[in-house]
């Protein structure tokens, strides 16, 4: 091995410490590590819980310290009184019991000049899950509400969800200090305290009235996570709030210009007039504010920008959002995931948004098969006459790939444009019959799933492709797709009189071994030609009806039962034999190909709800727009101007008058006019005439 590029300086030294690591720093068993905690070192015991909380940051079980941490809640030493209290929130409501016995120190901390330390406190004291202690907890976040420290406030906003869970009879209380939080202009404390208003009210909007612009102006200035959270509410918010930007007929017009051309107006006097969309400050607000959001690094963030311009912006001015959602393709496969779910609901609505995009969803071979199938979607949904024969060309590619789920969902795509876009059936059809001799099952079967499909929108067009899979029959193994063939011949009996009956003779010889959904088709198939073509198939009709009478699935024993009390007449069944026909052969409605994307949009982009197309717990439904917009005065907020304050050193000055400084017992000549000197630099005019007034009386 060659070291040239290590210098020999640097190499040794390291090499002796990793030898020397396991003695230096042993590991140390939990008895050692109470014994460090009791002594009388402050050195012994933060070495020791820096060690635990070591412990903690591994996963490892630590909870058999607890007692000999707890006695150092009332260190003096900062740095261990902050461990500790990482310690606690961890395990505070594991041992319960242990940490009401430090319920008089926590308090005392909730003084402390520190503002970590009384936040730390707080945390602790709001873990306790103890019902016992919840006028405590309230009364604590009630002073941290109203701490000096954004931070402490901020604390105080997530301890509200923690008294909540535990005690929601408390829910009017928190909804007070709720409503104080909301006015506060820190930064910091925004977006804990709407999490807290998302968690405990989230239908009390008049909450948010008066705080709505302010919440608007911070966003940008707020961490990730609360943005996040900020924009969901709000999103909520503005539907209730604000009339829709997508109205049929109405003409978007931010500036309320009048059309410049009378005469127009003369002709359309028997129409309705479209009144132009004008829209609310406030709406204009909260999308302009949160626009530049979508060059945010959290992907988180710029998913829900994306997601509130897709539900509230004018449809002209959702597409700024795209090239933000195509950025985020280049994260990791997690991201890339949800980011593909979102855009394939949009695509189906709006495809021209990602159309000039069509290459970044290509299929990459380092792709996984779920982000594959993803991007299939996306282009599938993007397809329309103008690029429809680029799409066909990359899909020929896809086919051929060796991931088979993949595979088999291209040649779904396939049909979806086949049935979307009437120009290249025929073309997609002749590809999918060229695919039936593929070596791979997989594809093989999939494509006759697919034409089976296909066929029944014009059955009438294409019976050779029919005779051409009834002579592939023999070849083809997968059970799917050997019943969709018999289906189709079936289906079509009478157009291909020669062949249908060939095929039932040869299941008759391989039907005790074959599939059961096979078995199932092969008696539908014989019922069929029993009544169109009785002469050549009533014999192996009645065989096959034998078999599965004594079948090993009682599903085709009865099917087979039932087949022959519908076709077979008989004293007991003539009724019923009369309606055989129109039972089997009566035409069926076409299949629609349709994306699995397509019902999505009912679920607020972005969400957990519409990632997994079912309703999640907790999910709270966006409202419908208001017909008329509430009124939007409740958003104004009263500005108090504040009484003009001295500055400091008039302040002062004006106070040495106000406490008699200038008593006549202390006054001297000299000490009155070193105190007139002073005003007369500092104070303002009106106070001259007070000192001079007490130059006069001495």
């Amino acid at each position: 091995m060659q070291y040239s590029s290590v210098s020999p300086q640097w190499f040794l030294p390291s090499l002796m410490l990793t030898l020397i690591r396991p003695t230096m720093f042993p590991v140390l068993r939990n008895e050692d590590l109470k014994e460090m905690l009791e002594s009388n070192k402050e050195s012994l015991k933060l070495e020791a819980m820096k060690r635990v909380v070591g412990l903690i940051a591994k996963g490892k079980n630590a909870s058999e310290l607890f007692p000999a941490v707890v006695k150092n809640v009332a260190s003096k030493n900062i740095e261990l009184k902050k461990l500790v209290y990482v310690y606690l929130v961890r395990y505070a409501e594991e041992q319960q019991d242990l940490a009401l016995l430090s319920i008089s120190t926590f308090q005392r901390a909730l003084k402390d000049p520190n503002q970590f330390i009384r936040a730390s406190a707080l945390r602790v004291l709001s873990s306790i899950r103890v019902p016992i202690i919840v006028p405590i907890m309230m009364l604590a976040i009630k002073e941290a509400a109203a701490d000096l420290s954004p931070y402490v406030r901020k604390t105080s906003a997530h301890a509200i969800q923690k008294l909540f869970s535990l005690d929601p009879d408390q829910k009017e209380q928190l909804i007070e200090v709720i409503e104080k939080l909301l006015k506060d202009k820190s930064t910091l404390v925004a977006g804990s305290v709407v999490m807290a208003f998302e968690e405990v009210c989230p239908d009390r909007i008049d909450l948010i009235h008066k705080n709505y612009r302010k919440l608007c102006n911070l966003l940008v200035d707020v961490e990730e996570w609360g943005q996040v959270v900020i924009i969901s509410m709000l999103t909520r918010y503005a539907r209730t709030q604000f009339t829709s930007p997508w109205k049929e007929g109405a003409v978007f017009d931010e500036n309320n210009e009048k059309t410049f051309y009378d005469s127009d107006s003369e002709e359309k006097k028997g129409q309705i007039e479209a009144k132009p969309y004008i829209m609310d400050p406030d709406h204009r607000l909260l999308l302009r504010n949160t626009k530049p959001l979508l060059q945010s690094r959290n992907t988180a963030v710029v998913m829900s920008v994306a997601q509130l311009y897709w539900h509230l912006a004018p449809k002209h001015e959702v597409s700024i959002v795209t090239k933000s959602l195509v950025r985020l393709l280049r994260s990791h496969r997690e991201v890339q995931y949800i980011v593909l779910q979102n855009i394939a609901t949009m695509s189906i609505q709006r495809k021209g948004m990602f159309e000039p995009f069509m290459k970044s969803f290509y299929v990459r071979s380092t792709d996984a098969t779920h982000i594959k199938t993803l991007k299939l979607e996306i282009l599938t949904n993007l397809a329309n006459e103008a690029n429809i024969s680029t799409i066909l060309r990359e899909f020929q590619t896809y086919v051929k790939s060796q991931d088979k789920a993949f595979a088999a969902a291209t040649i779904q795509a396939i049909g979806r444009c086949a049935t979307n876009i009437s120009e290249v059936t025929d073309t997609c059809l002749n590809g999918l019959v060229l695919l039936l001799s593929n070596r791979d099952e997989t594809v093989v079967a999939e494509s006759v799933v697919v034409i089976k499909k296909l066929l029944q929108t014009q059955p009438t067009q294409h019976s050779e492709i029919i005779k051409h899979m009834a002579k592939l029959f023999d070849n083809i193994t997968v059970p799917m797709a050997r019943a969709s063939i018999l289906w189709l011949m079936g289906e079509y009996c009478e157009r291909v009189p020669k062949i249908a009956p060939d095929v039932l003779r040869k299941m008759a010889k391989t039907f005790t071994i074959e599939e059961d959904i096979v078995k199932l088709q092969t008696v539908n198939l014989a019922a069929k030609l029993y009544l169109t073509n009785s002469k050549q198939t009533k014999l192996l009709t009645q065989y096959i009806l034998n078999l599965g009478k004594y079948d090993q699935n009682y599903d085709i024993r009865d099917r087979t039962r039932f087949i022959r009390q519908l076709i077979v007449p008989s004293e007991k069944n003539g009724a019923l034999n009369k309606y055989a026909r129109r039972i089997l052969l009566a035409p069926k409605p076409a299949p629609v190909l349709e994306s699995a994307f397509k019902d999505r949009d009912r679920y607020q982009l972005g969400t957990l709800s519409h990632s997994l197309n079912i309703k999640a717990t907790g999910y709270q439904e966006l409202s419908d727009w208001p017909a008329v917009a509430p009124d939007q005065s409740v958003r104004n907020v009263e500005v108090i101007e504040p009484v003009r304050n001295l500055p400091s050193s008039h302040t002062s000055s004006y106070l040495l008058v106000e406490n008699n400084i200038f008593d006549k017992e202390h006054h001297t000549s000299k000490g009155i006019t070193i105190s007139s000197r002073v005003m007369t630099a500092t104070a303002p005019k009106h106070l001259f005439s007070i000192t001079n007034q007490m130059k006069w009386q001495t």
